[in-house]
């Protein structure tokens, strides 16, 4: 197969610095020719140097229309591409990208958004259904240049009603990732009851692992599925979700382990609607304390609809 990964955001959003610096340092981009695809003239720029270490071949597209089946398959009659990168023009129509044809084993790797934090108030403000639309489709978005004033609870929150399972980051304008707080958490971490909506288990996970202290004692509802690692014992169990990382290949089950007054039946995988106590007084094996979970209330569920949550 020949992975399309694709970089969308408006002009001077960051997309050729994202590709250059991001993009083409993951270790999932093979050996091999890569083809880039220019959609418009933005303040960055490639150098040839850059393209010629990293074995790129770019080309460049000035109108929409240009972007078409003819135009793919002389790419793959070309140049059989071991994987093709697309900085999309931001101000195009992206619900028509997603409906040319592809040559066949082509297929989208990924889509990634970029936007400027310095103008992201003004353009929320203007065009928003622009801003938005474009976004629709990301796994990724990435805020950059983010000064203290720009509001990222609201941006986070505007991106999860467009699309849910986005992740969202943001960067400070030297380039080093902010850190969410408790204003970007998509759930009120003052109330003592929480209720996770599906796609929050992520979010929760990894700011339940780098900050315990925010939960301890709160009441914590959300869907699960139920597992038993061997050798635990039957009145505990860990209700936890499949997570993706990074990429398809690396979605792995994460979840605390959970202890009831009684003993619990159920199969391995079962989906359950768990509210548990979060607390502390779990040791693994090698000696590391961990966070563990008091039972109150289980049922039975349907599946979630989605069934990997990202992080």
């Amino acid at each position: 197969m020949v992975p399309v990964y694709v970089v969308t955001g408006l002009l001077e959003s960051g997309k050729t610095t994202f590709i250059k610096e991001t993009l083409m340092t993951q270790e999932w981009i093979e050996e091999g020719l890569t083809v880039l695809i220019t959609c418009e003239e933005g303040e960055g720029e490639y150098p040839e140097s850059f393209l010629k270490v990293n074995d790129i071949e770019k080309l460049e597209l000035e109108e929409q229309e240009d972007y078409n089946a003819v135009f793919l398959q002389g790419i793959e009659k070309s140049y059989q591409p071991m994987q093709v990168i697309i900085e999309y023009n931001g101000m195009w129509d992206f619900e028509k990208f997603l409906q040319v044809s592809m040559p066949k084993d082509w297929e989208i790797g990924g889509v990634y958004s970029t936007v400027n934090g310095e103008t992201l108030d003004a353009y929320l403000k203007n065009m928003r259904k622009l801003v938005m639309e474009q976004m629709t489709e990301s796994e990724l978005i990435v805020v950059n240049r983010c000064g203290e004033d720009v509001d990222r609870g609201a941006f986070r929150r505007a991106i999860t009603v467009q699309n849910p399972m986005a992740q969202v980051l943001f960067e400070k304008p030297d380039g080093t990732i902010i850190p969410p707080g408790e204003e970007d958490l998509p759930f009120d971490i003052t109330s003592d009851k929480i209720q996770l909506e599906d796609t929050d288990f992520g979010t929760w996970y990894v700011d339940t692992f780098d900050h315990p202290e925010r939960y301890m004692g709160k009441e914590i509802t959300y869907l699960a599925q139920a597992f038993r690692p061997k050798g635990m014992e039957e009145s505990m169990f860990v209700p936890g979700r499949m997570i993706m990382t990074c990429c398809a290949d690396d979605v792995r089950f994460y979840g605390y382990p959970c202890v009831s007054k009684d003993k619990l039946a159920f199969n391995s995988g079962d989906w359950v609607k768990v509210t548990v106590r979060f607390g502390e007084g779990f040791k693994t094996p090698s000696g590391e304390e961990r966070p563990l979970l008091e039972l109150l209330k289980i049922k039975t569920s349907k599946p979630a609809k989605e069934k990997v949550v990202y992080l």
